[in-house]
């Protein structure tokens, strides 16, 4: 359990950094549908790319620790599922976004409780100051 939350976690991390970078790059070219969005909408995104690039390394932070720090997923995870949240009130709100909006939407619901589950698992599991590494390596 304990390698997959790892191996989540770091995949998590990498994954945000890259889409933060990306963002603060292409600015509103890396949203879809809001090339024509104004240099205001632009200097958000860019903003906020910069900060999934932090929220990303929150997430390596936790990776590198041993063992995972539960609380840290936990929180981490709460903030991705709040994202989730956040996008289903502008759909009730403003109606229907583009597609790949709909799909980021149920990553951002989904993966949370498996990380809720993963970090409980993680803290009921007994620890030792060296991870067992398998025979051979």
């Amino acid at each position: 359990m304990a390698r997959v939350l790892r191996v989540l976690t770091q995949v998590m991390g990498w994954t945000c950094v890259a889409i933060g970078l990306l963002h603060v790059a292409l600015g509103n070219a890396a949203i879809p549908g809001a090339r024509s969005a104004g240099t205001t909408v632009d200097s958000w995104g860019r903003f906020m790319g910069a900060s999934f690039v932090g929220y990303g390394l929150a997430w390596l932070w936790a990776a590198r620790q041993r063992p995972i720090p539960a609380r840290a997923v936990r929180w981490l995870a709460g903030v991705f599922l709040l994202g989730g949240a956040g996008r289903l009130l502008s759909l009730a709100v403003h109606g229907w976004p583009q597609w790949f909006q709909i799909a980021l939407a149920v990553i951002e619901l989904s993966l949370p409780p498996l990380f809720f589950w993963l970090a409980g698992a993680e803290e009921q599991a007994p620890h030792t100051d060296v991870e067992s590494v398998p025979a051979g390596r």
